[in-house]
């Protein structure tokens, strides 16, 4: 059984004054200790013991090792003075001896495949098994035609010597070893490499396995470290993380990537844009040039915040800027368009546009074959005219296709509701987002002539049997593997259901009216990715957004959003609005919406590999079996399929 040595003894110097609080393996990243995440990766695959090896803050190694779930399994060793990556294998030699084990650098977060390296490992027979990768500024490991072990420059300092010629690599800090590299290193302290060196020498197979294009992060400075943060949260489709031990946020305003650990203090009234407040933290009062007040609160830009530290983080780097022209890729929905933020003072003479008090704007680059490119451009004129908050149009691009909006931020509504929220909070914003739908239903359709390619596009029949059969082969068949038995009683069914959809009165509606496509800026929220808008039954887009799979709704809130809604509408629309034509068709369009939206996690996790899209399948299920239980008498085949799926809670691509 493989056991795993994992080191943890270093001092985190150009970490500091972060280290000076929290040793390196115990940096959380979005409330988990990176030394926790190492282990329970080895865990998946592996039962076998885990080594530690401790010097700097190690009482607090101590501690959390005492406390974890892993106890029983950890054994400690510490040093001092501290051994380097070699010594530290001697000292706990005893330990090592009794199988093949992994050696796991303390500050690396990466998505390397334990199993691969350990089943590379064992099958060639190699003493040694390097995790590497190409990667210039450390490429310093030199290998052989057949990816063995030869030299190494400037051993222990992952320098490369860029006067040499040859085929080189960067160790990533993760490695399988048998246990006979043990005999290659000598008492006290030394680098690993001469270990590797040594058995190369002896005629022992190093190998240098290429995990080129894994993720790979070494934490070792203060950049480093917030990129992995924003990283984690980017490959989780997410924005913000608020620590669950958090009670209700006070008044605060969060803008980009923000992680807030736990035991922080907030300030009411403070903002923050891409963020790391870590625990022990208190916000009030911090000092130059880091924030500054504001509206009674303070504003944080760009920057890790300590018990008494702030340090300024570069924007452009932390985010992964482009060096030429500025641009940051944002966004996590899942469109394949492309979507970027820009500093103005990045826009060339010839398209530069005029913001008014505006430092960025949004730049969206379409494909060449994206009908929704000239729909988004003449759907965004016809909205602002009639009032519907959207974001303004500064430019456009129609040969490279490409349109610049002014920036709402980043916080959607999704990412609002991630800071708790109370209820009275959150029902007011609700009430301002159900305005909005009001607002496209009544006044936008109204006029809706004015714009001929929205007018044209109606959400009818096929729209409907397009979305029930995209739910079938995108969830049902491809992520629950499910064959369904009698396929032509549940078309009937289906084919009963889009008809008596499309039966309904119809207005504008927006389609995808989600919580993540609802920006708030400064409190008001703000509407975006419309340009799949269509004429439909209005129900539609309230479905959307009161039985959202990305939010929760109390069932009380719920009730009493909808009679604002219906009460809205019957005081504008007049004899124009039928309350009970358009209740009678609010759970059929829940249970098309909830199809859709299935179908939508299904596509984008396993054919746009966006997986984390999948989490929210839970909810969508959830939601769709409340629907077809009060519809089971009407469809009874689609009611049998809805229960089936839940059988199996398991939500996984085939």
């Amino acid at each position: 059984m493989i056991a795993a040595f994992i080191l943890a003894a270093g001092l985190g110097e150009r970490l500091r004054p972060i280290t000076n609080h929290i040793p390196k393996p115990l940096l959380p990243i979005l409330g988990k200790p990176l030394l926790e995440s190492i282990i329970e990766k080895f865990s998946l695959i592996s039962s076998g013991k885990i080594g530690i090896n401790l010097h700097y803050k190690a009482d607090m190694l101590r501690d959390w090792a005492r406390n974890s779930a892993f106890s029983d399994r950890i054994e400690l060793f510490y040093e001092d003075p501290i051994l380097g990556t070699g010594g530290a294998l001697k000292n706990a030699e005893g330990f090592l001896s009794v199988g093949h084990f992994l050696a796991h650098n303390s500050d690396i977060v990466s998505d390397i495949d334990f199993s691969l390296l350990i089943e590379t490992h064992l099958s060639e027979g190699n003493i040694a098994t390097l995790a590497t990768h190409n990667y210039p500024k450390y490429n310093n490991v030199l290998l052989d035609d057949k990816g063995y072990v030869i030299d190494v420059e400037n051993p222990g300092t992952s320098t490369p010597n860029h006067n040499t010629i040859g085929r080189k690599a960067a160790y990533t800090g993760i490695a399988v070893y048998s246990p006979e590299i043990l005999k290659f290193l000598p008492e006290g302290a030394s680098h690993a490499t001469v270990a590797w060196l040594a058995a190369a020498k002896a005629r022992h197979k190093v190998k240098a396995l290429d995990f080129t294009g894994c993720y790979w992060n070494d934490i070792g400075t203060p950049s480093a470290y917030a990129s992995a943060i924003i990283d984690a949260l980017r490959a989780d489709g997410e924005t913000i993380y608020i620590h669950p031990s958090m009670g209700d946020c006070p008044d605060i305003e969060i803008d980009g990537y923000v992680a807030i650990e736990k035991g922080c203090i907030l300030d009411d009234a403070s903002s923050f844009r891409n963020c790391i407040v870590l625990e022990g933290s208190s916000i009030n009062p911090p000092s130059p040039p880091f924030a500054k007040g504001g509206k009674g609160g303070f504003y944080y830009e760009n920057c890790i915040i300590g018990p008494d530290f702030e340090i300024r983080l570069n924007e452009a780097e932390t985010l992964g800027a482009s060096e030429d022209n500025g641009l940051i890729l944002i966004g996590t929905g899942g469109s394949d368009r492309k979507y970027y933020r820009q500093k103005t003072e990045h826009r060339t003479q010839n398209t530069e546009v005029k913001i008014k008090g505006k430092d960025t704007v949004v730049i969206v680059k379409y494909s060449q074959s994206d009908p929704d490119f000239h729909r988004h451009i003449e759907y965004t004129k016809f909205f602002r005219k009639h009032n519907i908050p959207v974001p303004e149009l500064l430019d456009v691009n129609f040969e490279e296709m490409t349109s610049v909006f002014e920036d709402l931020g980043d916080v959607s509504l999704y990412s609002w509701l991630k800071c708790p929220r109370g209820s009275e909070q959150i029902e007011e914003m609700f009430r301002k987002v159900m305005d909005i739908a009001i607002c496209i239903h009544t006044n936008a359709t109204r006029y809706v002539s004015e714009c001929p390619m929205l007018q044209e596009r109606i959400f009818d029949y096929e729209h409907f049997r397009w979305e029930s059969d995209y739910f079938i082969e995108r969830f049902v068949k491809l992520v629950k593997g499910i064959t369904i038995g009698n396929m032509s009683a549940l078309n009937e069914e289906l084919h009963r259901l889009a008809q008596k959809a499309d039966s309904y009165p119809k207005t504008i509606i927006h389609r995808d009216f989600q919580s993540q496509n609802i920006m708030i800026t400064k409190g008001i929220p703000r509407l975006i990715d419309y340009q799949g808008a269509r004429i439909g039954p209005p129900a539609y887009d309230i479905a959307s957004m009161l039985w959202d799979p990305y939010f929760r709704l109390d069932d009380d809130m719920r009730e009493r959003l909808l009679e604002y809604y219906v009460n809205q509408r019957a005081g504008i629309s007049l004899n124009e609005f039928d309350k009970d034509d358009f209740l009678k068709s609010l759970l059929l369009c829940r249970l098309q919406r909830h199809m859709q939206a299935l179908g939508a996690y299904g596509f984008l996790s396993s054919v746009r590999m966006k997986r984390y899209f999948l989490k929210h399948a839970v909810e969508g299920l959830r939601l769709l079996n409340e629907d077809a239980m009060l519809a089971r008498q009407e469809y009874p085949e689609l009611y049998k399929l809805v229960m089936k799926l839940g059988e199996d809670s398991k939500i996984k691509v085939k």
